[in-house]
């Protein structure tokens, strides 16, 4: 029973984080698509979305990305956790594992700082005029930009278990 239980944990700790990572890619998606602000400027009224800020683009891009990535590899979890085996065959799927999250995870995480970052820039030149329903569409990008992050964690975590999985293997 003991020997049995390292392979078992082996493969639902990874499912788990990947769950747990998309979550946080999911929600941040659903913040992030959905933000919206109008900006009123000598009575005129300026429709402002997500995409009219390069930042979020870019930022919307690592997310969708990080998502089908994350997808492809809740699929292949659920198939080691259910079967034993490795969807790819052993050395393909550890390498795909290894390298896969390591991309992702740094993409991830530049898209965190261009979310953060382009918050930043922009939210006090607003502050400053009092454009109270343009801040509230900036704290929500600070919000997505923080479950990104979140989710940058659950896969540079799962990035590490894939990188200790390579050496019992070559």
């Amino acid at each position: 029973m003991a020997a049995s239980f390292p392979s078992k944990a082996s493969g639902v700790v990874p499912l788990v984080l990947r769950v747990l990572t998309f979550i946080f890619l999911l929600a941040s998606l659903i913040i992030l698509t959905t933000n919206t602000a109008t900006l009123v400027v000598n009575l005129v009224e300026f429709k402002i979305h997500f995409n009219d800020i390069y930042s979020y683009r870019y930022l919307l891009a690592t997310i969708v990305i990080g998502f089908a990535y994350t997808i492809l590899q809740i699929i292949f979890a659920l198939c080691y956790a259910a079967t034993g085996k490795r969807f790819l065959g052993g050395d393909r799927n550890l390498l795909f594992d290894f390298y896969g999250d390591k991309v992702i995870s740094y993409l991830l995480a530049t898209g965190v700082a261009a979310g953060f970052a382009a918050t930043k820039d922009l939210k006090p030149f607003f502050v400053a005029l009092g454009a109270g329903d343009v801040v509230k569409f900036f704290d929500k990008g600070y919000a997505s930009a923080g479950l990104l992050l979140i989710g940058f964690v659950c896969t540079a975590i799962s990035s590490v278990l894939s990188s200790y999985a390579l050496p019992k293997q070559f």
